[in-house]
């Protein structure tokens, strides 16, 4: 978890899972808005967490390019979790949901010049549902199936037409 409690690892993990395309300190420094030494120094500290990883050169061997080869994260102390694991946990989640957060106010300020199918196909809700433990970790199960089925990794070549969509879903008990 330390090797994510920066904003610019995130970006760059963000990239790496995103693009796909393997990427040098150079370009990821546009991403992170960081100079691409301070970049290369992120990076190194994501590759001792065994997050990302050195890819194959893509010319005469001068630059480093780095890749992930992980297809997404979850970060979790869990109930037995000491108080410095949770406290980190808190910390990287709140960062989470406030990334999260700014990818949905970004939508909803583009989403008038979109196409009219991507504009109506896109969508927000709250619902508030009644289970029980049980019955909740089911749900989830079931929304984790029905996501992987369209998840990159099992794309390798996704229909025409088709985008990179954010989907956010959260199961938590109301306090």
């Amino acid at each position: 978890m330390r090797a994510l409690a920066h904003p610019a690892r995130i970006a760059i993990l963000d990239r790496l899972f995103e693009g796909g395309a393997p990427a040098t300190a150079t370009e990821l420094a546009e991403v992170c808005g960081l100079s691409p030494s301070a970049t290369s120094y992120h990076l190194r500290e994501l590759a001792k967490a065994q997050l990302i990883e050195e890819a194959p050169s893509r010319g005469d061997g001068r630059e480093r390019v780095w890749r992930s080869h992980l297809k997404g994260l979850n970060i979790e102390a869990g109930p037995e979790g000491g108080a410095a694991e949770k406290a980190a946990d808190r910390e990287l989640s709140v960062m989470f949901l406030e990334i999260e957060d700014a990818r949905a106010r970004a939508w909803l300020a583009r989403r008038d010049d979109e196409p009219y199918e991507w504009y109506t196909a896109a969508t927000s809700a709250d619902l508030q549902i009644q289970v029980t433990a049980d019955e909740l970790r089911e749900l989830n199960d079931q929304v984790f199936a029905l996501f992987e089925r369209y998840a990159r990794s099992r794309r390798p070549d996704p229909p025409e037409g088709s985008r990179q969509v954010n989907v956010t879903y959260r199961s938590f008990p109301r306090i």
